[in-house]
């Protein structure tokens, strides 16, 4: 695990993230319009940011509508280096989610499967993870909120290490 190094972005990038957020197909050319950029200045644009690795253009699917219908944030206690644990973990394909924390737990590890079953095998896998001392899990009942649209909005006046993201 690493911990890459912050970009400052600049009025035009947080833009054309932000018109990606909203749609990640919209083209390129109807972005450049909402900017003030060529298509070919936003085509490169947004290959720098996914050089860099500042942002994904992912598809995002809901879990419950393609058969996984049980998710969890797992709590991960640890003995020694949390990060070796955090690295194990991450590897198992139900996971989509691991962050190593401060505070009662050293790790949350999000999972998602498809029945309790297999839930239970997931759990009982991170608990034989070689540093793993205790888990607890809690289930998601219902979904309040989530959003992709953040990370636009980057300190005020802070200079870019890398002048044209």
């Amino acid at each position: 695990m690493s911990i890459r190094r912050q970009f400052v972005l600049d009025d035009v990038s947080r833009a054309i993230i932000e018109q990606l957020q909203e749609d990640g197909r919209r083209p390129y050319a109807r972005i450049a319009a909402a900017v003030g950029l060529s298509e070919a200045a936003v085509r490169q644009r947004v290959q720098r940011l996914l050089d860099a690795g500042v942002m994904q253009i992912v598809g995002v699917t809901d879990p419950l509508q393609v058969g996984f219908s049980r998710q969890a944030m797992v709590g991960v206690r640890t003995g020694g280096d949390a990060r070796v644990a955090a690295d194990r973990i991450a590897a198992f394909t139900e996971v989509d989610y691991v962050v190593i924390t401060a505070g009662s737990v050293d790790l949350l590890v999000e999972v998602v499967c498809e029945d309790d079953d297999q839930l239970l095998d997931v759990v009982a896998r991170i608990r034989a993870v070689e540093g793993v001392e205790s888990t607890e899990t809690h289930l998601y009942l219902g979904l309040a909120k989530q959003t992709y649209a953040w990370g636009t909005r980057g300190p005020q006046g802070a200079a870019s290490p890398d002048a044209g993201l």
